[in-house]
């Protein structure tokens, strides 16, 4: 299980909202909540990353807690995240390309051009899905981050002198 320390910043029946808050800040820009130096960072803002997880403790608004999830969950939301778009991308590529073969080519770049547009939209078909399944569908308990303990903030106070 993958473990983190976060901060309880809404309360649900039965789950949490909570945001990850670093240990030590980052060495760019010395920020523990956000980033405040990457491109996205400035582009974006500095917005902060929350997510729900079940509450099995009933934390509180504004409890350091230690929030845990599957390896098993991580790897199923990565592949989803990033393989499905690539391969309807690649799908998409080939599929265009093999239906251009088909006709006859008018322009010697046409097959590419139809490549390149059928590749186009195997990405957005494929972003599409990754979006519509994700907020369709509730993970299963044993894929869902679940908040493990709440943390004690004198532990949090003797962790952080010891690192500086």
């Amino acid at each position: 299980m993958i473990e983190e320390h976060a901060i309880v910043v809404d309360v649900e029946p039965e789950a949490a909202m909570l945001e990850v808050v670093r240990r030590t800040p980052c060495g760019l820009c010395g920020q523990t909540r956000g980033c405040g130096i990457s491109l996205w960072g400035r582009l974006l803002g500095h917005r902060a990353n929350i997510f729900k997880a079940d509450n099995q403790i009933n934390a509180k608004v504004g409890d350091m807690v230690v929030v845990g999830i599957e390896e098993q969950a991580l790897l199923i939301s990565s592949l989803a995240a990033y393989g499905v778009p690539l391969l309807a991308m690649f799908m998409g590529a080939v599929l265009a390309t093999a239906l251009a073969a088909s006709e006859v080519a008018d322009a010697v770049g046409q097959a590419d051009r139809n490549a390149v547009i059928g590749a186009v939209l195997g990405l957005v078909a494929g972003l599409l899905w990754v979006k519509g399944h994700n907020a369709g569908r509730g993970l299963g308990a044993g894929l869902r981050p679940v908040i493990l303990r709440a943390e004690d903030q004198r532990s949090i106070q003797l962790k952080c002198e010891r690192s500086e």
